[in-house]
This record gives C-alpha cells, sequence and structure tokens, in this order.
C-alpha cells in the first residue's frame, strides 16, 4: 500500500517558501497553500460573518476591506491572535482533506510552528535565509516598507523551532537553480527508505 507522506513547507517571511513551493509543482509533486485556501474562505460567507462580528470597522458597504484587516492584525499581537483563531482551524482541517490519499503531498503552511500545526504532519521543511535577502525579496514584491516588513519578521518564526525533530532545513542561500538542485534531493530522500 502507498504511504501518504504529508510535509509541510514553511519559513519566515521572504524566506523562498512560495518558489520552493512552485519549483515542487513544475516536478510534479502535489502541492497546496494555505495562502490559496484563506483565499477560498474570504469568498465565502459563513467565514467573511465571523470576520464581520469581530472586525466590523474593516468592512465598507459590507466589504471587506483587506488591506485595513491587514494593517490591524499586524499593529496588534491580541488582534492577530483573534484573526488567527478564526481562520487557522478551518484552514488546517481543509488543508488536510485536500491532502487524504497522496503518496507525496506538500502544503505552504506560513505559520506551521507559531500555530503548533508541526504535528499534523509527517515532515517539515523550513526554509532559512539571511534577514538581509529576505527584506529584499519581500520589498520586490509588495508594497511594504523595511519597518514594515522587520516588524511582521518579530512577529514570526523563531529559528530555535528548526529543532524539531522532524525538520529538514533547506538553505535558501543562492540561485533559483541552486534552488531546484535542493528540492531534486530533497525529494530523493522523502521518497526513498531513508525516511518513513
Amino acid at each position: 500500500m502507498k504511504q501518504n507522506k504529508k510535509i509541510a513547507v514553511t519559513g519566515g517571511i521572504g524566506s523562498g517558501k512560495t518558489l520552493f513551493c512552485n519549483i515542487l509543482k513544475n516536478m510534479g509533486c502535489e502541492v497546496f497553500s494555505c495562502d490559496e485556501i484563506y483565499g477560498e474562505l474570504l469568498h465565502e460567507e459563513g467565514y467573511l460573518s465571523l470576520l464581520r462580528a469581530r472586525f466590523p470597522d474593516c468592512f465598507s458597504g459590507g466589504k471587506l476591506d483587506k488591506s485595513l484587516l491587514s494593517k490591524r492584525v499586524f499593529s496588534s499581537r491580541e488582534e492577530r491572535s483573534a484573526l488567527e483563531s478564526l481562520a487557522h482551524p478551518m484552514i488546517m482541517e481543509r488543508l488536510l482533506k485536500k491532502m487524504e490519499g497522496k503518496e507525496l503531498a506538500f502544503a505552504e503552511v506560513p505559520l506551521l510552528f507559531e500555530g503548533g500545526y508541526e504535528g499534523l504532519f509527517d515532515y517539515v521543511v523550513a526554509l532559512v535565509r539571511n534577514r538581509e535577502e529576505r527584506v529584499k525579496a519581500v520589498m520586490k514584491r509588495s508594497g511594504l516598507t523595511e519597518k514594515e516588513i522587520l516588524s511582521r519578521m518579530e512577529n514570526q518564526f523563531d529559528p530555535a523551532l528548526l529543532s524539531y525533530k522532524n525538520c529538514l532545513i533547506v538553505e535558501n542561500d543562492g540561485s533559483e537553480e541552486e534552488l531546484k538542485e535542493k528540492a531534486q534531493k530533497l525529494l530523493q530522500i522523502l521518497r526513498s527508505e531513508e525516511i518513513r
């Protein structure tokens, strides 16, 4: 019988999670995304009604102002926790259903350790990258200032968590080509009998 290995891909903001997951997709792997699932929830009235009850001032004319909600939750730990307690259980439930029955399934999970979800997966792949490169990468793709990026970094991903027993570290400190080579090596390990 085929094994079902569930692997979470995580790392701090700007570490290269999405690029790594895209590389895996291009190699034919099943890859899922918590951000994509959250995007689905934002179009569902059941979830929006929960948001409306907790963050009424983030709605205008009945529509959610996503940028206002984002500013609000990233400026307060309490508000962020409130949003996470609404969204994360729903995201994880949906994610695990999507991953069921796949021989090898990857999921991009940005707040894996912060949410205490690492135990739901067989392995964790953690991308690490130096802070300067992470800031540059995020500034390039978003409208965030360096100060906003550093603030988000402070609120996520303690590198000490990388000592988690089923954690495989991938250093994203080179070119995209080098990252592809690392992804290929990782796949060989995960598909072999070295990891059960």
